[in-house]
């Protein structure tokens, strides 16, 4: 089993978390920011990440939770439930979709050369009512789908945590937009309890 990965990726990270909460032996494979070329060789395509399991090879990182679950059950990261395993997809679904879109359009604003400063308010807003939501999620529960690690988690968490930390030499556009605006302050102990919760949980 291998992991096409690239430093500091988001979506790596996702995948990383889905693999050591399985117990998954993987061989990573690095590939620079700047030349995804064995990417493309294995998978047709530049994105990470990418499993390569013997001639089977899964692209995108919820495709990838999604496949792992399907061929290693246990311990698992979906509800056995299917009407609880629909509704964990539909956050997926959202989290991908609409979450992100806020902070995908203020990287690309802060790149224009006239800053929309009216948008940029605009879209930090949006970011900082979405930390409100998640920490009512929390509430009485240790994590987002309830007392168990999900897919939820592993989804949302290599986004969230830059409302709490960043590592020093992470200097990614994206990451500091995540960093600088998500203000997590005081309000949300819960939603920091997760975060330092969860990056505990070892990845591989």
């Amino acid at each position: 089993m291998r992991l096409y990965r690239i430093r500091y990726s988001t979506n790596v990270e996702r995948v990383a978390l889905a693999l050591a909460h399985k117990r998954l032996a993987v061989e990573s494979i690095w590939v620079e920011a700047a030349d995804r070329s064995e990417v493309v060789r294995v998978s047709g395509q530049e994105l990470v990440p990418v499993l390569e399991v013997g001639d089977t090879v899964v692209c995108d990182s919820l495709a990838i939770l999604s496949w792992l679950e399907q061929h290693w059950p246990e311990p698992p990261l979906y509800p056995p439930d299917r009407a609880r395993r629909a509704e964990l997809e539909l956050f997926l679904d959202w989290f991908d979709r609409v979450w992100k879109r806020p902070p995908n359009e203020l990287e690309a604003e802060l790149q224009r050369p006239r800053l929309d400063q009216a948008r940029i308010a605009a879209l930090t807003g949006q970011l900082a009512r979405a930390l409100d939501r998640f920490e009512q999620l929390l509430d009485g529960r240790d994590y987002l789908f309830g007392d168990g690690f999900s897919a939820a988690d592993c989804a949302a968490f290599p986004f969230l945590k830059y409302a709490a930390m960043r590592e020093s030499d992470d200097d990614e556009l994206f990451h500091r937009i995540l960093h600088q605006r998500q203000p997590l302050g005081d309000g949300h102990p819960r939603l920091e309890a997760w975060i330092r919760r969860v990056d505990e949980r070892p990845r591989v």
